[in-house]
């Protein structure tokens, strides 16, 4: 968080000289332009609101009823046009706003004779108090649900829509927070930059971000002070926001970023450093589009698809032949290439209806990934079915790996499902239980792959998604790191694959420190592969070797990102 001065409303600062605040951060890149906020709040009813009738409430009923179908319909529609974590943010939303649960609460009140808008206020707090008690990972749902709560409201009282306005000039958009279908839904040649007071670096808004590819910094202090239409200048390796910068230097080093950007165009892979040690450099991709654009990026192969696409919006599971289908495509982006596939990875922040156990009193630490095979074992062998289905369509060898595993024993009974289809088996590093013992999994296991996010917020017990924990999960952290090496060090001794597929991958100093740790692979978003590949390719593995012992022996992210950037400017 910053401790930069600002400027009490920026006037107490001396004028001569520029703000500069600071944050984590997020995607690099540099870009300079005008401030915008979010469109302001959409205008709530008071809670008394007008009294309906009882003649009158199957009609209000239908309004709602048909207000919350146009909201779904169109977040529906924007993720039909997205594809990666946009497409699944915004697939996600628009269920949220067809939740049966809600809808009912909705639905009662109406009855009860409140109008269609209070009735949606008041079932919205109703939910927003359930999931911010649960707290953890369940209380970002409580955003979700304001956010589909002020949509719905828009519609039936003719306000106009919340979220990011399309300014007409390029320009860099600030605000405390962002819901996710906001986020989701950027025009990057619009929207060139983002800076936000909240979030953590594997937030929603730092993951679609670096899926977009605009420099991105977050829990940034002072941000609330700088008004709109101010020109501000994002760094976004640097970590900064600055506020009325020097044109002329903010020019040269749009400039500079922009001469490296195109430089990294010219990446067409395979990874490696500079003295010939291969690195896979993959794609994280959830979709056949996503896949296509992952290889006219030049990925390798794709490190991680998830597979909840399929299963998103439905209230029953997808039969084998549709998720077969979606999968091929997958596989035919990559002919001959490596595609390690992770089962369905629902709970917690991803319910499923037919997947995901009501009212779990913590569901971070519940029934959530592999664990939902305990109650539903067909639902994870009717998946394997249509993933070796999809397998002997395209002639493709996927790897395929179970998230949220915390013993051996379910490592190798998973291992057993898997090689009963001829498919290769390895399972998700997020609980620490894996990382400690790698050597035992890895009897059972052909490979293993580091989800960053996920173990940075179980091994420092923060929740990834907290803006007001965000130093906790940084990818930087030395607990973190220590036990991406140990798990490394397993893979290397007994001569295993170990991949890193969470968004630690997608930056490329860190990405350095990760090769020198011995990680065979980094999977990011498609828009990160080049910048990771490229800069792999200017230091040699003895290089990589040196960043990872001093990120090791540091103790902060701070001190471990300045050892690792003076170790990689000597190379």
């Amino acid at each position: 968080m910053s401790t930069t001065p600002t400027r009490a409303g920026l006037d107490s600062a001396d004028l001569s000289r520029p703000v500069v605040l600071t944050g984590t951060p997020v995607v690099p890149g540099v870009a300079v332009g005008p401030v915008i906020r979010p469109v302001g709040a959409v205008e709530l009813p008071s809670t008394e609101g007008p009294w309906i009738a009882e003649d009158e409430r199957a009609a209000e009923k239908d309004r709602f009823g048909a207000a919350a179908e146009a909201v779904a319909r169109r977040l529906a529609e924007r993720a039909a046009a997205a594809t990666g974590v946009s497409a699944e943010v915004l697939a996600t939303t628009a269920q949220l706003a067809r939740d049966r649960g809600l809808l009912s609460a909705v639905e009662q009140r109406i009855g009860e004779g409140s109008s269609a808008p209070v009735a949606t206020v008041a079932a919205a707090a109703q939910f927003v108090d359930l999931f911010t008690s649960l707290g953890g990972v369940m209380a970002e749902r409580a955003t979700d649900v304001r956010d589909v709560r002020d949509r719905i409201v828009a519609e039936l009282t003719g306000q106009g829509e919340p979220g990011v306005p399309t300014p007409g000039t390029p320009s860099v958009l600030l605000a405390d927070d962002l819901a996710p279908a906001d986020t989701a839904g950027l025009d990057p040649a619009r929207v060139i930059a983002l800076a936000t007071r909240l979030g953590g670096a594997t937030s929603h808004t730092a993951i679609i971000a670096r899926q977009l590819g605009l420099p991105c910094v977050v829990a940034v202090g002072g941000l609330d002070d700088v008004p709109e239409g101010a020109v501000v200048l994002v760094d976004g390796e640097a970590g900064t926001v600055t506020v009325d910068p020097d044109l002329q230097d903010a020019g040269a080093r749009v400039a500079a970023s922009r001469e490296a950007a195109a430089a990294l165009a010219q990446y067409r892979g395979p990874g490696s450093t500079r003295d010939g040690h291969a690195v896979q450099v993959l794609a994280n991709v959830q979709d056949g589009p996503g896949a296509r654009a992952a290889a006219a990026a030049h990925a390798e192969g794709v490190g991680l698809l998830r597979t909840e696409l399929a299963f998103f919006g439905r209230t029953e599971e997808p039969p084998v032949e549709e998720q077969a289908r979606i999968y091929a495509e997958v596989f035919a982006a990559f002919p001959g290439g490596k595609v390690v596939l992770r089962t369905l990875d629902a709970g917690s922040d991803k319910p499923l209806p037919f997947a995901t156990a009501p009212d779990e009193a913590n569901p971070a630490l519940g029934v959530r990934g592999l664990r939902t095979a305990r109650r539903d074992p067909g639902l994870l062998t009717r998946q394997l079915d249509a993933v070796a289905q999809a397998a002997q369509e395209t002639g493709a060898a996927p790897w395929v790996m179970a998230p949220m595993v915390a013993t051996v024993s379910e490592a190798a009974d998973f291992a057993a499902h898997v090689r009963e289809r001829g498919l290769v088996p390895g399972v998700m590093v997020e609980v620490p239980s894996v990382a400690v013992l790698a050597d035992r999994f890895l009897e059972h296991l052909d490979f293993l792959s580091i989800g960053t996010n996920d173990l940075s917020q179980y091994t420092l017990a923060a929740d990834r998604l907290s803006g007001d924990l965000a130093d906790l999960t940084d990818p930087w952290q030395p607990a973190l790191l220590a036990l991406v090496a140990q798990t490394a060090s397993a893979g290397q001794q007994v001569g295993k694959p170990v991949g890193v597929c969470g968004e630690a991958a997608a930056d490329p100093m860190l990405a350095c420190v990760l090769v020198g740790m011995g990680i065979t692979s980094l999977s990011c978003a498609a828009s990160s592969i080049a910048g990771v590949g490229a800069r792999l390719a200017t230091v040699d593995l003895t290089t990589c070797r040196e960043a990872a012992d001093v990120a090791l022996a540091a103790a902060d992210p701070q001190s471990a990102r300045a050892a690792v950037r003076e170790v990689l400017a000597k190379a």
